[in-house]
């Protein structure tokens, strides 16, 4: 998901500090990092100043992780040989000109006093990063981008731009990548981090049930979104942890589409994906409800088939289960749902994709790809937290198995687009698939239904924390129905 969060401003007036995280963690988690890398240098990097007006200023998850610093254009180095560890952070030097515009910045006594570290300017961090090489110790480097899904073409961040410098200067210097590092590190949720994510999904879920009070035919997707995005921040959040998603109609069977100025209209679903970033961590919400006061008869049907794999992959999960187990039993569900409606011939059958469509993991040796991909294409589950696609255990820890301290959704989704078929080559299976199900796409055209909910599991328990938010049928179209009298 792209993202648009806060905040220099927010560390601006809240201080430089998480307040709901204590320091005493920020060190417990540098010292853990240390452990695994051994005697090294540890550099890790915040990021930079905005240069355009939108998206604001935010911490990158790892930095945060680390230091709980909210300010831009900061970095930390830590030097770890035998049972010593030093940590320093680098921070931009107060200008008088720009505290104008964005406050006053801290100061290398204000850091130390308040995060426990020594800290100095930026303006030093490449003399003493080369200064470091003599050492002979090697460089752990923390990348800086958002999260993983980024880094590879996130050549332009503070980080990025600085090691190019870097191994310019100091070409004989060993640099290791400390990505699995941070990423283990951040699987295993604290209690004060469940605690924040808590709080997240509970806002976004309020949100939520607030815009199921008030959607009406005619009101634009837009409009939607800033009835939600109100409530949450109204409630306390600092803002949207991701590009809210809102879609009715047609737009519903896009996966991140972005709330535009398209109205809903009667017999339509609207879609929404969107949730807060609250105190450094995102939720991750979807509910699917209808235009009007009740679903139609075709929205009903897959509102249901995706309510019950959700149900099923919720039956799974307890520490100790394997990645996979909870999404089969999804894929499951949803397949026999497909063939029930007739919009597949069976669970296995396949189809002839056009180039780029169907991804290498689920393309068959012939080339061809299951039917039921041209309606479920997204994973059904990951990791929240920091980044809306946070670390979890069951995706960055060894073994790959959910456990306690984990934090995560389960979404699964089916999308009918009006336009299934328009790309697919002109095969003989093709003409067969199309032939059986073309009129039951053209009934259940432009709907697109998604239900996405937030879960921790702590001592033993998979806790549902987003349950604030409606998603039983009866549930949703009570609240409709009253809206819409309205």
């Amino acid at each position: 998901m792209r993202f648009l969060i806060p905040a220099l401003l927010l560390a601006a007036s809240a201080g430089a500090q998480n307040t709901t995280i204590q320091v005493a963690e920020y060190a417990a988690r540098r010292d853990s990092v240390a452990a695994r890398t051994g005697d090294a240098i540890i550099l890790a990097f915040g990021r930079r100043e905005p240069v355009n007006h939108w998206p604001p200023f935010y911490q990158n998850p790892h930095f945060r992780y680390l230091t709980g610093f909210l300010e831009s254009n900061a970095a930390l180095i830590m030097v770890k040989r035998g049972t010593s560890l030093t940590s320093t952070l680098f921070v931009e030097k107060p200008d008088a000109r720009s505290a104008l515009y964005l406050g006053d910045r801290k100061t290398p006594a204000q850091v130390a006093q308040e995060l426990g570290m020594q800290a100095r300017f930026t303006s030093e961090l490449q003399q003493v990063a080369d200064s470091l090489v003599k050492t002979g110790l090697p460089f752990y480097v923390v990348p800086d981008a958002q999260s993983n899904e980024f880094i590879g073409r996130d050549s332009l961040s503070y980080q990025s731009s600085f090691i190019v410098g870097f191994r310019q200067r100091n070409p004989k210097a060993k640099l290791v990548n400390a990505t699995p590092i941070m990423d283990q590190l951040r699987a295993r949720k604290s209690d004060a981090e469940l605690a924040i994510i808590t709080k997240a999904a509970e806002v976004s879920a309020r949100a939520h049930e607030q815009v199921m009070r008030v959607i009406r035919p005619g009101m634009k997707e837009s409009e939607i979104q800033a009835v939600m995005e109100a409530e949450y921040r109204k409630l306390g959040a600092d803002g949207p942890g991701y590009s809210s998603i809102v879609g009715t109609g047609g737009n519903s069977t896009i996966l991140h589409w972005p709330a535009s100025f398209r109205e809903t209209k009667s017999g339509e679903v609207v879609l929404m994906d969107v949730a807060a970033y609250f105190d450094g961590y995102s939720a991750d919400i979807t509910r699917t409800v209808p235009v009007d006061g009740a679903y139609t008869p075709e929205a009903r049907d897959i509102y249901q088939i995706v309510l019950d794999a959700q149900k099923a992959a919720e039956r799974q999960i307890k520490p100790g289960t394997g990645r996979s187990t909870p999404s089969d039993s999804a894929y499951v569900v949803l397949k026999q749902g497909l063939v029930k409606l007739g919009l597949i011939e069976s669970p296995t059958a396949t189809f002839d994709p056009p180039f780029g469509l169907c991804p290498g993991n689920w393309a068959n040796p012939d080339g061809s790809c299951p039917q039921w991909y041209l309606y479920i294409y997204h994973g059904f589950i990951h990791g929240i937290g920091l980044d809306v696609h946070d670390p979890s255990q069951f995706g960055s820890v060894p073994g790959n198995l959910f456990g306690n301290q984990d934090a995560f959704t389960i979404e699964p989704g089916i999308y009918v687009r009006e336009h299934v078929f328009r790309d697919l080559p002109d095969t003989p299976r093709n003409r067969a698939l199309i032939a059986k199900a073309k009129d039951v796409v053209a009934r259940y055209k432009n709907v697109g239904v998604r239900i996405e909910d937030d879960y921790i599991l702590k001592d033993g328990k998979l806790i549902r924390i987003s349950a604030l938010a409606p998603r039983e049928i009866a549930e949703i179209e009570a609240l409709r129905k009253k809206a819409v009298v309205q």
